[in-house]
């Protein structure tokens, strides 16, 4: 299958329904998580969702709209991290398209590499646009972390790691329960479903 058919076939009719109600799960989740600043973020249940069913190019458009969108109504911070909401969706699509969706402990290890990847993609986005700082919860570790004598850097990869783990893990776990409480005729439907 050539690249233009499968990306013709990744963004199907019922691919490109299920983007915007991802999008709305992603924001709503993620404005109480951070209403509540909560240490995690919870803000990509959507966009995983979307990798898992659609494949890794409708889980990476689903994350870039997602912050785009978000950026636009009410956070712009957000806009600023659509690169890792993209990076998110993308290797949530690899890990299905290679079988790590179809049972927890997989789902698990999805979770931790979801998390490599979007903290490698945030960390130079949080010290250079931020200066370390973007008004999470998360931002309490960081600022703990320079006033023990670390340094900006890395004060910045700990914290994003330490906060990046823990969601991108509960985010692909309850992203594959919900995936696996879909009917399969609904699942079915999908280019890339594991």
């Amino acid at each position: 299958m050539s690249s233009g058919t499968r990306l013709k076939n990744d963004f199907n009719t019922i691919t490109l329904a299920l983007i915007p109600v991802a999008i709305v799960l992603n924001i709503v989740v993620g404005q109480i998580a951070s209403a509540l600043k909560l240490p995690i973020f919870l803000d990509s249940i959507g966009t995983v969702l979307v990798g898992i069913l659609a494949g890794p190019w409708a889980g990476l458009a689903t994350g870039l709209l997602t912050n785009v969108i978000w950026g636009m109504i009410t956070n712009p911070v957000a806009a600023a991290f659509a690169p890792v909401a993209g990076m998110i969706g993308l290797v949530a699509g690899l890990c299905s398209r290679f079988g790590f969706f179809s049972h927890w402990w997989k789902a698990l290890i999805s979770g931790l590499l979801i998390a490599c990847a979007a903290s490698v993609t945030a960390v130079p986005i949080r010290v250079y646009m931020f200066g370390g700082v973007t008004g999470s919860g998360a931002d309490f570790i960081t600022a703990y972390l320079l006033a023990t004598g670390r340094d900006l850097f890395g004060s910045v990869i700990i914290t994003v790691l330490g906060s990046n783990i823990p969601d991108k893990v509960v985010t692909a776990l309850l992203s594959w329960a919900i995936f696996k409480a879909l009917p399969l005729r609904f699942v079915d439907r999908f280019s890339r479903a594991d």
